[in-house]
């Protein structure tokens, strides 16, 4: 079973301060740039509401996966590190991790061994492949770094590919078997 959450219509910076939809304000897409804090807070903690409700419902947290594309991709793995419910892994594409600086060591809690599974395009003209680079090397100082797995697709601009595609099922069905 897959749930999501819909991203607000909300003006964004780094668009002019167009309204289109996003999940917080996206000031810029540098490792350096300002980020929202409050506005990335309080989606994860929306997601994390979501992970609660699906526990309420009978889903093992251990059998729930995050994911997401880009900003998606970002939620998913800061919602993914600083929450408390034990969760099977997360799939991130195309993304960097956002408040970065705010991770300093290992994580505590439930995620230490989360596996994770990132992609990224290595011709994205928005977000560059080093700055994905760069979020797989922070994850390893966060994570067991084992269990960080980096994938890059030669000759993708900023879009998805059929073997991404099948990158992310495999990773899916490893962490999820059938349950009898």
């Amino acid at each position: 079973m897959t749930k999501s959450l819909c991203a607000p219509v909300m003006p964004v910076t780094l668009n002019m301060n167009m309204a289109v939809l996003s999940w917080f304000v996206i000031i810029g897409l540098s490792p350096r740039s300002q980020e929202d804090e409050p506005g990335i807070k309080h989606i994860a903690e929306s997601i994390k509401a979501l992970i609660d409700q699906e526990v309420k419902n009978g889903i093992p947290s251990n059998r729930i996966i995050l994911g997401g594309f880009s900003p998606g991709g970002a939620l998913s793995f800061y919602a993914a590190l600083t929450t408390q419910q034990k969760l099977a892994g997360v799939t991130a594409l195309s993304c960097l991790l956002p408040l970065r600086a705010s991770f300093q060591g290992p994580i505590s809690g439930a995620n230490t061994d989360i596996s994770s599974l990132q992609c990224h395009e290595d011709c994205d003209p928005l977000v560059p492949l080093r700055f994905g680079s760069l979020t797989a090397e922070k994850l390893k100082t966060l994570v067991n770094p084992a269990n960080v797995t980096f994938k890059t697709y030669e000759g993708m601009m900023r879009s998805l590919c059929q073997q991404e595609m099948m990158d992310v099922r495999q990773f899916t069905d490893q962490l999820l078997p059938p349950i009898d």
